[in-house]
């Protein structure tokens, strides 16, 4: 079954001095339960494709499709409903507020998703990426791996059959870095998730199923 269909996609961005096309003519299929690495130079599109699977861009041409349904169709009501417990984004900066602690970083979408556990299942999650002793601690009050393992928690909380990852490990030392890729290939085996990351690291995308190479916008 494929979790991820693009058809025909195209992005156009306006710049400054115009039309910016930054991706066309991709054709994608994702199979459940696959963990696919998107490599390439920068600026060859990865990340603005990634944000198209996750709904947080749009289309210009073709159609994008998650879990069997149309992302181009949904409002952003809609997506934001769809994304939740459907999906984890886990971006390169974090991303966290920095007025909550680490359990309130995990535990609030899962209480705007409703769920009645959401405080015991942020907990549940910290400590599977080894946070028990920082859950009250606020990200300025973090290093940067641990506030990327808090990120790895949130988007991971809502047991998400998609899992989509910007470089994660892009703003981390090399120890760092390999502690979260442990951490977020754990994930991934413990929720049953699809994984999709983009990544300039050759041992990360080594560790995927399969590697998608990219440049200039189209799929190389």
């Amino acid at each position: 079954m494929d979790i991820l269909t693009l058809k025909g996609v195209g992005l156009t961005l306006q710049g400054n001095a115009g039309p910016v096309e930054i991706l066309r003519g991709i054709d994608l299929n994702v199979k459940a339960g696959e963990s696919l690495a998107l490599i390439g130079p920068s600026g060859s599109g990865k990340s603005s494709l990634l944000m198209l699977m996750a709904g947080l861009e749009r289309a210009s041409t073709g159609t994008v499709s998650a879990l069997g349904q149309d992302l181009g169709a949904m409002d952003e009501d809609g997506l934001a409903r769809f994304r939740r417990g459907r999906m984890g984004v886990v971006f390169q900066s974090f991303h966290l507020i920095p007025t909550m602690t680490a359990l309130e970083n995990v535990a609030v979408p899962l209480e705007i998703a409703g769920e009645a556990r959401a405080a015991e299942r942020a907990a549940e999650e910290l400590a599977a990426v080894g946070l028990v002793a920082r859950t009250g601690h606020y990200p300025a009050q973090m290093s940067g791996g641990e506030q990327q393992r808090v990120a790895l928690a949130r988007a991971s909380a809502g047991r998400p059959k998609l899992l989509l990852a910007d470089e994660p490990t892009g703003n981390l030392d090399q120890a760092n870095g390999a502690a979260i890729m442990d951490l977020l290939f754990g994930l991934r085996d413990r929720h049953g998730a699809t994984l999709v990351m983009v990544t300039h690291a050759a041992e990360l995308a080594a560790r995927c199923d399969r590697v998608v190479r990219m440049a200039d916008g189209r799929l190389a």
